[in-house]
C-alpha cells in the first residue's frame, strides 16, 4: 500500500516542481550551454529498484575530462557555476523526469554508481529493496560529511522503517538541509571519496 500511495505522490509532487520551476530549468540549460558547452545535462547509468539499472539526469557541472589542459580529477573539472548548482542542489532539478519515469522516488537511499553493487555486503545491497531517491535519510542526516558506512546503515535502517510520515518529514528536512548547505561534501573531496568496499566485507574475502 506504501508504494502505491508514494508513487501517486512522486507522480504529482514531480510533475508540479518539473511546471514550477520550468523558468528556473531553461534559465539554468542556458548558462551551462554558455559557461560548460554541450551537452547540457550529464547522463549516468545508476543502480535502481532491485538493482536494477537505468540513466539519471542531471545538470552538468564539470568540463571534459582533457589531461592536456589538467582536466583529470573532479577537483580540477568542477566550475564555479557547477559548485553553486550543487550547492543549491538545482543541478538535480533534471531529476524530476526520473522519479516521473518510475526509475527514482522523491525518498529513498541516493543511487550511487553501478560498480559499486559488488563492494556491497549483503546487508548494504539492502539498500536497493527500493526505490532511489531524489533525497534520502542519510541525506538529511550528514549527506556528504559522512563515512560510507554510516550512510549505508542509514539507508537500510530506512528500508527496513520507512513510511509516508518519515518520508514527509526526510522531504521537509531536506529543504533546510539544501538552505543551510549541510554536508556538500566530504572533507577535501568534491563530494565523496569512491566507495573501495566496507571493512567487514574484505575481512570477510580474507578469511
Amino acid at each position: 500500500m506504501i508504494d502505491r500511495i508514494q508513487r501517486i505522490i512522486d507522480i504529482v509532487v514531480a510533475v508540479l516542481m518539473l511546471v514550477l520551476t520550468a523558468p528556473v530549468l531553461l534559465a539554468v540549460a542556458g548558462l551551462v550551454a554558455w559557461r560548460l558547452g554541450r551537452p547540457v545535462f550529464f547522463r549516468q547509468a545508476r543502480p535502481g529498484l532491485h538493482g536494477r539499472v537505468f540513466t539519471m539526469v542531471k545538470f552538468r557541472t564539470m568540463r571534459d575530462l582533457d589531461p592536456a589542459r589538467g582536466l583529470i580529477s573532479d577537483a580540477d573539472r568542477i566550475t564555479g557555476l557547477g559548485r553553486l548548482l550543487r550547492a543549491t542542489s538545482v543541478d538535480e532539478l533534471p531529476t524530476f523526469v526520473n522519479i516521473v519515469k518510475g526509475d527514482m522516488s522523491l525518498v529513498g537511499p541516493r543511487p550511487l554508481l553501478v560498480r559499486y553493487l559488488d563492494r556491497y555486503t549483503p546487508e548494504q545491497a539492502r539498500r536497493h529493496m527500493v526505490r532511489p531517491g531524489l533525497t534520502g535519510l542519510a541525506q538529511v542526516r550528514g549527506r556528504n560529511a559522512i563515512s560510507w558506512d554510516d550512510k549505508f546503515a542509514l539507508d537500510v535502517w530506512y528500508v527496513e522503517h520507512r513510511t509516508l510520515g518519515l518520508n514527509l518529514r526526510i522531504m521537509m528536512e531536506t529543504v533546510l538541509t539544501v538552505l543551510r548547505r549541510d554536508g556538500i561534501a566530504a572533507e577535501g573531496e568534491v563530494t565523496m571519496p569512491e566507495f573501495m568496499g566496507s571493512r567487514s566485507r574484505h575481512e570477510a574475502a580474507n578469511v
